[in-house]
């Protein structure tokens, strides 16, 4: 289009123009909208075929505690993570950290 020819034409051929195009991106903004919906829908289906679900994480095993403090045998560790503070002061007490494994059968 030849732009030059939009400074001859009248306010309301101008507003009719403005609406043409309004309606017409918006058709198109709804038509490119509605097939990223359905290719979000098939990535969805490909995902749960695959057996992944979605938002949950896959389930661990419980793991059982390790280590116990001697001074409260309510406070056990399982080995992972950041050491709690109790067997933090301990072993910066001197102790050993196989002094609180919890024994086994």
């Amino acid at each position: 289009m030849d732009y030059g020819q939009l400074k001859v034409l009248s306010v309301d051929e101008l507003w009719l123009l403005h609406e043409e195009i309004t309606s017409e991106l918006s058709r198109k903004i709804e038509a490119e909208k509605a097939k990223l919906e359905e290719r979000l829908q098939k990535i969805k289906m490909a995902t749960t075929k695959r057996g992944g679900r979605e938002g949950h994480r896959r389930p661990y095993p419980k793991v059982l505690p390790k280590y116990r403090n001697p001074k409260n045998p309510k406070e056990t560790w399982s080995g992972r993570g950041k050491q709690p503070r109790w067997l933090t002061a301990q072993l910066g007490a001197g102790k050993k950290l196989n002094q609180f494994l919890i024994s086994r059968p």
